[in-house]
């Protein structure tokens, strides 16, 4: 088709062909105002720009040939370049050439100043809003996937429908331009047909002047109908387009409904006709039957409405009739009640821009990466962090909750940069001091610029969303046990199934439950101890768990077998371990005492808890000084109370029982707790 309207540019066209031509132009412009009206959505209709084009291209093409045709067969008569233009003309004209022109003109300025600007412009506004607003959905569709509302199939969905959004009402502010140009255009075409015309007549041909304006006219109004007519079905279908809500609905049904439904401004509407139909020298007539059909539709609209009503309440009451008759409410269900999030991250609005892909955040890249790097040192799937903001948050505040309970939260500045002190700088920096949220190191909140700076001063310069970043991997990594439920469990022993079968099927349900299993698992991610080496974990449950069902005893069983990874992890490759030990006689005490009480560290006396913390905390200091790790090394009764009586108030500290020292290592005794030398 635009083949054929580049060559009518070219090519002499038959008056015959121009009348089908021109019959089609019309035909198509009608079915594409129709589709305009009938579309549920804008973006159902999103080949309309380039149907637009198309449309207008032939139009133009047309004129081009009707010209040709016009100015070079217009002296034998009206019927020279068609039926079609010949009768466009002769009913406008009606006989007055004048009449004919203005009321040719008038069109032209409805099609250019009114309809066709106005479209213009709203389309050039919501092109700019929908754009503007793109960053905003993109993260709330973002904000859904993270919290679970909608799948990833939904969420590429709602993705493709927000760009294809934006792409529409882009394209209709280009082609807007093109039905403004074609009025321009058809202005320009009435000119030269009528001037040139005129004076090819009188010139070339002989023709008298009232005759060639006869003629003339004739031809040019008709020509300017035909062409014009498609151009406003069109202009008016591109002002539906861009002025309809992008949501699904019949453009009718809306109408009758905001218009139609009120039956108030109807009767308003009914009154105000009336008193202008009675007032003397009015059209009574129109006016009043005007008023009359107001009136009628109002008092029907309002009759139909009180109709309805009176059935609902009529209706039987019974539980049968009431739903075959009456659609119920749904009742609620347990698909009403919202679970909390596993791992949850909230933020305040002012970070927004650190979880939008479109304003440079890279926080969700940043927690993927936490997520894997977890997920492979610990040894199990670490589950999506749930990602939202809340309003009743501060502006620049986050929070992180596990099972909905917060564990740590923390204030930004996403558009500075954290100057961390590690213990040893060289100056200060300025700025807002603060600290760490995630070690509770001294901190200070610089600009940008000053980076370099603060590194050659010894700092660690990170950015807002490395600061997220590192302590929602800190929380996870403290909280790790409570992560792991069965269906971590069941989906690690169905991966070592794969490879050992037979291994799988001696453990559960044979030797120990699963809930035996998760909770050793959990014991030893509470200690620590990372469970990548499921195969030796699960060798070591089938060879005790025959024995004894006792959780302590299976995991101090696991922490021996694991001993060399455990190491491992503490003092890396190297063969001497420097430890810290009780003396003999303190060690006894605290053996009587943890058989009084049950091995579960109550039988303590409460001065001696905590001279013995005050003891280990400095022997871990210096250790630490020293750039050592610290390790304490004691009986395999007393490893898991110490444990957990230095986890929290001496983080850093490994507790290890002799038996979980490698043959192949050595230890060296850096201090001895308790001894009075």
């Amino acid at each position: 088709m635009i083949l054929a309207a580049l060559a009518m540019v070219v090519l002499p066209l038959p008056p015959l062909m121009l009348d089908i031509l021109f019959s089609f132009n019309i035909a198509l412009a009608l079915v594409v105002l129709l589709v305009t009206i009938y579309t549920r959505r804008p973006l159902d209709f999103g080949i309309f720009p380039s149907v637009l084009l198309v449309a207008t291209i032939l139009r133009l093409a047309l004129n081009v040939a009707s010209t040709r045709v016009v100015l070079l067969e217009g002296h034998n008569g009206g019927d020279a370049a068609g039926a079609v233009i010949e009768a466009f003309g002769s009913v406008v004209i009606g006989g007055n050439y004048a009449v004919g022109i203005v009321v040719f003109l008038i069109l032209i300025i409805i099609n250019f100043v009114v309809v066709t600007k106005g479209a213009g412009r709203i389309a050039e506004v919501s092109a700019r809003f929908t754009l503007d607003a793109m960053p905003g959905k993109q993260m709330a569709i973002d904000a859904d996937l993270n919290s679970g509302l909608i799948t990833q199939e939904e969420a590429r969905k709602r993705r493709e429908e927000v760009t294809s959004e934006a792409d529409f009402y882009g394209s209709m502010d280009g082609a807007s331009k093109f039905v403004k140009g074609d009025a321009i255009a058809g202005i320009v075409i009435l000119v030269i047909n009528l001037v040139g015309g005129i004076f090819i007549g009188m010139v070339q041909h002989g023709l008298s002047f009232s005759q060639a304006m006869e003629i003339y006219t004739l031809l040019t109004i008709g020509d300017g109908l035909v062409a014009q007519i498609p151009g406003l079905l069109l202009s008016i279908g591109t002002a539906i387009i861009v002025t309809r809500q992008n949501k699904e609905g019949d453009l009718g049904k809306e109408m009758q409904s905001q218009l139609g439904d009120n039956t108030h401004v109807l009767f308003v509407a009914a009154g105000v006709m009336t008193l202008m139909g009675v007032v003397p020298g009015m059209p009574h007539f129109a006016f009043l039957s005007l008023a009359a059909l107001l009136g009628g539709v109002a008092w029907y609209t309002k009759k139909l409405a009180t109709t309805k009503a009176a059935q609902l309440q009529q209706r039987p009451t019974s539980a049968s009739n009431a739903m075959s008759d009456v659609q119920p409410v749904k009742e609620i269900g347990w698909d009403d009640v919202q679970g909390v999030d596993v791992i949850g991250l909230e933020v305040g609005y002012r970070l927004i821009p650190l979880v939008d892909k479109a304003q440079g955040g890279e926080l969700l890249n940043r927690i993927k990466g936490v997520r894997k790097k977890l997920s492979q040192e610990l040894g199990f799937l670490i589950p999506p962090v749930h990602i939202r903001d809340n309003l009743d948050l501060e502006p620049n505040s986050y929070r992180v909750a596990l099972m909905g309970v917060t564990n740590g939260e923390g204030e930004l500045r996403h558009d500075n940069e954290l100057a961390i002190n590690p213990g040893q700088v060289f100056g200060t920096v300025k700025g807002i001091a603060t600290r760490d949220p995630a070690f509770g190191l001294d901190a200070v909140w610089i600009s940008k610029d000053q980076r370099e700076h603060a590194q050659t001063l010894g700092y660690t310069v990170v950015d807002a969303a490395t600061v997220v970043a590192t302590h929602l991997s800190q929380i996870l990594t403290n909280n790790a046990a409570s992560l792991l439920g069965h269906e971590e469990v069941q989906n690690l022993l169905d991966m070592l199934a794969k490879h050992s079968p037979k291994l799988v099927e001696g453990l559960v349900p044979d030797t120990l439950p699963l809930t035996a299993v998760v909770k050793v698992l959990q014991n030893l991610l509470h200690e620590g101890v990372p469970i990548r080496d499921m195969r030796t974990i699960v060798q070591t449950l089938v060879e005790y768990g025959a024995k004894s069902q006792d959780i302590d005893v299976l995991t101090a069983a696991c922490r021996i077998a694991l001993r060399r990874l455990i190491v491992q992890e503490v003092v890396g490759s190297k063969q001497e371990i420097p430890v810290i030990t009780f003396a003999p006689e303190l060690e006894q005490m605290l053996h009587q005492s943890m058989q009084a009480a049950g091995n579960d560290g109550a039988g303590i006396e409460p001065g001696l808890a905590d001279r013995i913390q005050q003891s280990l905390q400095e022997a871990h200091q210096n250790q630490e000084l020293t750039g050592e790790s610290a390790v304490m090394l004691t009986s395999g009764i007393l490893r898991s109370v110490m444990a957990r009586f230095v986890k929290y108030t001496i983080p850093g500290l490994r507790v290890l029982s002799y038996q979980e020292i490698p043959d192949d290592k050595q230890i060296r005794i850096v201090s001895v707790i308790g001894q009075s030398n």
